[in-house]
């Protein structure tokens, strides 16, 4: 197995060749915040815009789900453009995220929580007005429930229906402002031929998708 080393905040580590910074970081136990990444995904998604990190000898900082290890290098994840960078990103999700944690199913097994609590966030954002949505819970299914009011558009669960299981039952509707998960036409899961599997309701890193 083809290896690199690289330093990560000051800290050495040996890695395979070709591992993204993301999985690499977290593998040694460095913590870097994100949301829509899949380590088996061919092409990142890059969406959540939450896994800013700093590469010496470049100019800007980049997403490190999407940026490949290297032999040598040297990255840090907490100088100031990456957490000012970081911290817009996470308000802009909260600004559209109903802070309800108590009555939340994924409340301590929440990877906003997990964020906010790893990077010293407040989970209410205080410099942007929130702006909730008011869509219908999807209650048709036996076994688990959709509510999009707190999906963040990280996209895992499109990815596992559609690209690992070739289901293709979930997609993004909409656009802009508007986009969302949901079935073609926003029809009811249990009226979509969904068979069950609960994969959606596994990877689904916020409670949007829970079992009931």
């Amino acid at each position: 197995m083809d290896t690199v080393s690289l330093t990560i905040n000051g800290k050495q580590i040996v890695t395979e060749k070709w591992k993204k910074i993301l999985w690499a970081a977290l593998d040694n136990g460095i913590f870097i915040p994100h949301l829509c990444a899949i380590e088996q995904r061919p092409l990142p998604f890059a969406a959540c815009r939450l896994c800013f990190v700093e590469i010496e000898g470049r100019d800007e900082p980049v997403t490190s789900c999407t940026e490949e290890v290297s032999d040598g290098m040297v990255v840090y994840t907490r100088t100031e453009s990456v957490l000012r960078l970081v911290r817009m990103g996470f308000e802009m999700i909260m600004s559209r995220h109903p802070v309800i944690c108590k009555d939340c199913p994924a409340n301590k097994n929440c990877a906003l929580q997990e964020i906010a609590q790893q990077m010293g966030f407040k989970l209410k954002p205080k410099r942007l007005l929130q702006i909730l949505p008011e869509l219908p819970v999807d209650d048709s299914h036996p076994l688990f429930t959709y509510n999009p009011n707190l999906c963040v558009l990280c996209g895992q669960c499109i990815y596992v229906c559609n690209e690992v299981l070739k289901k293709e039952v979930l997609d993004f509707n909409f656009r802009g402002f508007m986009t969302r998960v949901g079935t073609f036409q926003d029809r009811p899961l249990a009226d979509y031929g969904c068979d069950s599997c609960l994969k959606c309701v596994e990877v689904c890193p916020v409670g949007a998708l829970s079992i009931k």
